[in-house]
């Protein structure tokens, strides 16, 4: 999502940073791109004028025009406004103090509200809390099935809801089920519709009437753009929600939605679904997501994703290991899984500053990402001896590997041959073979400290090649080598003359 806004907005403030001075003409083609780029990506038309009202009333200040770097001022200015328009500062569910606390999730049918309540629930079981799921939803076919279906998938407690209750009553029921198995938090999944209409939202009104719940979350769909914003004022009208659950947010919808809900309901995004499984919901910060929109990166996201996934016990045993050289296969396996949930490698390039525009450049990123796929299929192929020691692989052993994967035998080699080669770097580099220990740890792929940002992939790994740094770094080896060869070369010349003089 936002990707060709971002594209059209980049290419925009290109022209304003190319200029060493804006006057009043220049600035408003500029926006002029920003209001079209706002429109193609189906933000609602009463909003985008506001917004550029908003730019070229502080744009066209003394303090820009004055400046030393106007475009970057006017880059700043969008910036921020970008971010009151996501909502400002991020806010939090109001769930502190003493419980139980209420979270009703309102919205049409399909827009995700039952994933999206369990999704939370994870999310807060998380933080400590006790949550309690409650399927209030007895009109759609399965919808009680699914959310007592999703709670056993968590180890959560669900309330045993049935069709022929009532809504009221299952909310009002359940509260007391929730405080005999000391559960803080009740989430109720209510019923929707096709559109909206009055017996539904005669229904909502009951039971936010009877349980006066302290976050009424409305769910909509990412992908139905303006749509969603006008579905969003009906609801709000009757129930007045606290705040937005946004759905769908990894598909390729313009975002039309998140720009403009905010502005049209008061109501702050406060989650956003990133995909299908349960544990892909992210809280939704305004200022992080202006800057992936200018390309600026979202360096807080990619900490927060290396922090959940990556151990710091864990790490600190495989520096060691690293270290003394006993890193092997096994190692490889279960750090190369471990960045796999960061994300793709495409995906995590967007993160880094001035890095999204590269991943658009170099096309073998998403093939990088199966072929990692298949260089963990020949790693899991080997029994646990052959991963912590390869050495032991013959040929009759690498034919069983390579079958069993589904791989060459020459590609089974080339991983084996790289692997080796890495191993002896990163002992040179931490110190652990002969000679000074190198003060450059940054072997590409590997980072470590002071690396530059977005430092190349695996030496030599297959789909790896083509990250930032491989070329230059398989340059670089040639030429050391080279120099190598001929140094020897020379040596052995000179003293086979100096035995013929003797």
């Amino acid at each position: 999502m936002f990707e060709s806004l971002s594209d059209r907005l980049t290419e925009t403030f290109k022209k304003f940073r190319g200029q060493g001075r804006l006057d009043e003409k220049n600035i408003q083609d500029g926006l002029r791109e920003v209001r079209l780029a706002l429109l193609e990506a189906d933000v609602n038309f009463k909003v985008v004028k506001a917004f550029i009202d908003r730019i070229r009333e502080r744009a066209l200040g003394q303090d820009v025009l004055k400046s030393l770097t106007p475009g970057q001022q006017v880059v700043k200015i969008v910036h921020d406004e970008l971010v009151e328009l996501l909502g400002g500062e991020q806010e939090g569910l109001n769930i502190r103090g003493a419980g139980p606390h209420k979270i009703m999730f309102v919205g049409l049918q399909g827009s995700g509200k039952t994933t999206s309540a369990a999704k939370l629930a994870l999310h807060l079981r998380r933080q400590k809390h006790r949550p309690y799921l409650v399927p209030a939803d007895v009109y759609r076919p399965a919808a009680i099935d699914q959310l007592q279906s999703l709670a056993k998938q968590l180890d959560m407690p669900c309330f045993p809801s049935t069709q022929d209750m009532d809504p009221v009553d299952i909310c009002r029921n359940a509260e007391a089920e929730a405080a005999q198995q000391h559960c803080d938090v009740l989430l109720f999944d209510t019923a929707g519709r096709l559109h909206v209409d009055e017996k539904l939202m005669e229904e909502l009104s009951s039971i936010k009437q009877t349980s006066a719940p302290q976050e009424i979350l409305f769910v909509a769909d990412a992908m139905t753009g303006q749509d969603a914003v006008t579905v969003a004022e009906s609801f709000n009208e009757r129930l007045s929600f606290t705040g937005v659950v946004l759905t769908k947010m990894d598909g390729d919808a313009r975002g039309g939605a998140a720009l403009s809900i905010k502005e049209v309901t008061g109501a702050s995004i406060k989650f956003v679904g990133m995909g299908e499984k349960l544990n892909e919901m992210e809280v939704f910060h305004p200022d992080r997501v202006a800057s992936r929109i200018l390309g600026m990166g979202d360096v807080l996201t990619l900490i927060e994703k290396a922090q959940s996934a990556i151990d710091e016990e864990e790490a600190k045993a495989l520096s060691e290991k690293m270290a003394k050289a006993k890193f092997d296969l096994e190692d490889f396996r279960t750090q190369m899984r471990r960045m796999k949930k960061l994300g793709s490698v495409e995906g995590l390039l967007k993160l880094i500053p001035g890095m999204g525009q590269l991943s658009k450049q170099l096309g073998e990123m998403k093939g990088a990402d199966k072929e990692l796929v298949k260089v963990d299929a020949m790693i899991s192929s080997m029994t646990m001896e052959e991963r912590r020691n390869p050495k032991i692989l013959n040929q009759s052993r690498r034919r069983r590997i390579a079958s069993g994967s589904g791989s060459s035998l020459s590609e089974l080699s080339q991983l084996l041959k790289n692997f080796e080669q890495m191993n002896k770097m990163m002992q040179k580099m931490m110190g652990g073979g002969k000679g000074k220990k190198s003060k450059l740890p940054r072997i590409p792929g590997f980072g470590g400290a002071g690396a530059p940002p977005g430092a190349g992939g695996m030496p030599g790994i297959p789909g790896m090649e083509g990250l930032p740094g491989m070329e230059e770094a398989g340059e670089a080896s040639k030429r050391a080598l080279s120099k190598k060869t001929l140094k020897e070369r020379k040596r052995k010349k000179l003293s086979k003359k100096q035995k013929k003089k003797r």
